[in-house]
C-alpha cells in the first residue's frame, strides 16, 4: 500500500472545549447541549478535551504514533462567529498554529469545514432547510480558505451531510433538534448545493466530502428505499447531477421538492477530487405493515431494522466489516473511479487500557481496505476514529472511541493498546495473521 495515508480523525466541538473564548459564539450543539434532556448526564462541549489549550500536545501524541495525516474540523462559529461578517483572527491564528504544529511533525493536515457545528446565528435565521445557509457556507469557505489555504492542501466540505439533514431536522435526537421529513429533505438539497457552492472557490486545493454511507441487507424493497433517503440523496447530485427519482417519488407525499431552483444540480455537480466514506456498522432491513421510523427516514417509515447475532460495539452496533467492502466496491463500481478516503472509522468500548475488542474491529476493517486497494480500488488512506475520547454528541461523553484515553477530570491523556497497534501498523505496514 504505497503512499497510502494513515491517520486518524477528531471534530471542533468534540474536543475543543473553548466554547466561549476569544471571539468563538455558540453553535447549534452548544444549545442543544444545553437544552435539559437533550444529552445524557447534561454532558455539553464546554471544555471537552480542551484541545483548544492543549493543541501541541495533542500534535505530539499523533506524532508518536507516527499517523500522516490528521483529520479535524474548525470550529465554524469560531472562525465566523455568528455565520457572518469578517474572520475572527483569534480563532483563525489558533488553527494557524496547529497546522504549523502538525507541519512541523510531518503530519498532512485534512480539514472539515463543517462537522455539524452551524453557528447558532444561522439557525435563528431558519439553518439548513433555508437556502441562504448555503450561501453564507460558501462564504465562510472562501474566507477560511484566504485564511489557511496556504497551509493546507486538503480540504472537505461536509462531514456527514446525512446526520445534520436526517438527525437534525427529522428525528431530532442531534442538533437543532427539530422534527420534520420536509425540513429535512430541504436541509439535504441546501448541504449538496452549500458544497457545489463552495468547491468552485478552492482553488487550488484537493476537496472532497465525507459521507457515512448507510450498508443494508434484507428485503429488497426495504434496501431500496432506506438507500435512496440515505446514500443516493447524496450521491447522485454529487457524482451524476441529479436526484434519483425513486427518492422522489417515495417523499412525494412529505415534500413536492420545490426548493430545488433551475439551476441547482449544475452547482451541485461540480468535479471534485475525493469522496470520503464514513463506516461503522451494517444493517439488516425488511418491510413493515406499520409505521415505525420518525422523520429520520422520509418516505420509508415503513422499513425496520432487524437485529442479527453478532457481536457489537458499545454503541448497540453490529460488527460487520464486510459491509464496508461491499460498499467500497459498490461507489468505485457504480460511481466511477474517484479517489476514495475511509474519513471515519472506529468502535466504542467500555473505558479500559488494554482495549482489545477494538483493536480486533480495526484489524478486521483495515484488513478489508488493504484487500480493496489490491483490488484495485482507489482507496487512498485510512483515518481511523477517533485519536482520543470525546464528546460523542448526544451521548455525551459516555461512550470512549479514543485510542487515547481521556480523564475529563485531570484531562490526563493516557495512550491504550490500540494506540500501540496502530503505530505498529504504520511502522511496518503489517497487520500480522
Amino acid at each position: 500500500m504505497n503512499n497510502f495515508l494513515w491517520g486518524t480523525s477528531t471534530a471542533a466541538y468534540q474536543i475543543e472545549g473553548g466554547a466561549n473564548e476569544d471571539g468563538r459564539t455558540p453553535s447549534i450543539w452548544d444549545t442543544f447541549s444545553h437544552a435539559p434532556g437533550k444529552v445524557m448526564d447534561g454532558d455539553t462541549g464546554d471544555v471537552a478535551c480542551d484541545h483548544y489549550h492543549r493543541s501541541a500536545d495533542d500534535v505530539r501524541l499523533l506524532a508518536k504514533i507516527g499517523v500522516d495525516a490528521y483529520r479535524f474540523s474548525l470550529s465554524w462559529p469560531r472562525v465566523r462567529p455568528g455565520g457572518r461578517g469578517q474572520l475572527n483572527q483569534r480563532g483563525i491564528d489558533f488553527y494557524k498554529r496547529l497546522i504549523d504544529d502538525l507541519r512541523a511533525h510531518d503530519i498532512e493536515p485534512f480539514v472539515t469545514l463543517n462537522h455539524w457545528d452551524l453557528p447558532q446565528d444561522l439557525e435563528d435565521a431558519g439553518g439548513w432547510p433555508a437556502r441562504e445557509t448555503a450561501y453564507r457556507f460558501a462564504e465562510y469557505a472562501s474566507l477560511a480558505f484566504s485564511a489557511l489555504g496556504d497551509r493546507v492542501t486538503y480540504w472537505t466540505t461536509h462531514n456527514e451531510p446525512w446526520c445534520s439533514a436526517f438527525l437534525g431536522y427529522g428525528s431530532g435526537i442531534h442538533a437543532p433538534g427539530r422534527t420534520d421529513g420536509a425540513d429535512a429533505l430541504a436541509a439535504a438539497h441546501h448541504l449538496n448545493l452549500a458544497h457545489g457552492l463552495a468547491v468552485p472557490l478552492l482553488t487550488g486545493a484537493k476537496v472532497g466530502i465525507s459521507l457515512n454511507l448507510h450498508a443494508f441487507l434484507g428485503d429488497p424493497e426495504a434496501v431500496r428505499r432506506l438507500d435512496a433517503v440515505g446514500n443516493r440523496v447524496f450521491l447522485d447530485p454529487l457524482l451524476r447531477g441529479s436526484y434519483p427519482s425513486d427518492l422522489i417519488a417515495d417523499t412525494a407525499g412529505v415534500t413536492d421538492w420545490g426548493f430545488v431552483h433551475d439551476g441547482d444540480l449544475a452547482i451541485i455537480h461540480q468535479p471534485f477530487d475525493f469522496l470520503g466514506m464514513n463506516y461503522y456498522t451494517r444493517s439488516v432491513v425488511e418491510l413493515s405493515p406499520t409505521k415505525v421510523f420518525p422523520s429520520e427516514w422520509p418516505g420509508s417509515e415503513h422499513v425496520r431494522f432487524m437485529p442479527r447475532d453478532l457481536a457489537r460495539t458499545d454503541m448497540g452496533w453490529e460488527i460487520d466489516p464486510a459491509g464496508l467492502a461491499d460498499l467500497l466496491r459498490r461507489v468505485h463500481e457504480e460511481y466511477g473511479p474517484i479517489p476514495l478516503y475511509i474519513t471515519e472509522n472506529g468502535a466504542a468500548y467500555p473505558d479500559a487500557l488494554d482495549d482489545r475488542d477494538r483493536i480486533g474491529y480495526l484489524e478486521s476493517h483495515i484488513r478489508v481496505c488493504q484487500e480493496a486497494v489490491a483490488a484495485g480500488i482507489p482507496l487512498r488512506g485510512y483515518f481511523l476514529w477517533s485519536l482520543m475520547d470525546n464528546f460523542e454528541w448526544s451521548w455525551g461523553y459516555s461512550k470512549r472511541f479514543g485510542i487515547i484515553q481521556v480523564d475529563y477530570e485531570s484531562q490526563a491523556r493516557t495512550p491504550r493498546a490500540s494506540a500501540h497497534w496502530y503505530a505498529d501498523l504504520i511502522r511496518t505496514g503489517h497487520l500480522g495473521g
